[in-house]
């Protein structure tokens, strides 16, 4: 049957999802370059370098037994940077600022089969005082200035694992001895908290 009007094809669901899809592209594509067109992108400054301060065990040697982080905490002054050596059975570390050669702080470690008595004779050095809880036996003792070096402080001990071991602070040339002898007692405390064993 027919009203006089012109038949109109009738079409399948497919089709109509087809051109339903292929018209939301079209418009999904005019909408993104309109907003290309209205909104240029914005340039975005390249991040900085970032300075990451290295621990001082990451030297390693006798250095995996320091934290600059506790060196601060124990002698109130703030190193950076650390290098380890090694030479035969001593392992050295040495801390300092980047910003200034002194003060500085070094730490020697070296194995041997000394006891109790042997350090007393052979080691301790004269003048020198004893020092108590820290290893088997122990001293703390100031040296006087030398050349441009400030005074110097220095504590040594036999580990109870028979481990020589020893801390000095070398101050700059402006310091007097008395702060050498304060600092030397800052070393005890710092002494007490390393594990030599550890090495």
């Amino acid at each position: 049957m027919s009203d006089g009007q012109p038949a109109v094809p009738r079409r399948s669901g497919a089709e109509v999802s087809v051109h339903g899809r292929t018209w939301l592209a079209v418009a999904a594509v005019l909408l993104t370059t309109g907003c290309a067109t209205e909104n240029p992108p914005v340039a975005v400054p390249a991040a900085g370098p970032v300075t990451v301060e290295a621990a001082a065990a990451s030297s390693g040697g006798a250095c995996r037994l320091l934290d600059f982080t506790v060196i601060a905490r124990q002698t109130g002054a703030r190193f950076d940077v650390a290098a380890a050596s090694d030479s035969g059975d001593t392992h050295t570390c040495v801390v300092r600022s980047e910003r200034s050669l002194l003060p500085e702080l070094t730490l020697t470690v070296t194995d041997t089969s000394i006891d109790k008595s042997t350090f007393t004779l052979d080691v301790l050095p004269k003048g020198a005082k004893k020092v108590t809880r820290l290893g088997q036996v122990a001293y703390r003792r100031t040296l006087p200035k030398t050349g441009k070096l400030g005074p110097a402080a220095e504590v040594g001990w036999l580990a109870t694992e028979g481990r020589l071991t020893t801390l000095r602070w070398t101050s700059p040339r402006a310091a007097d001895t008395a702060q050498a002898e304060e600092m030397a007692g800052r070393l005890i405390a710092l002494a007490k908290t390393l594990d030599t064993r550890a090495l």
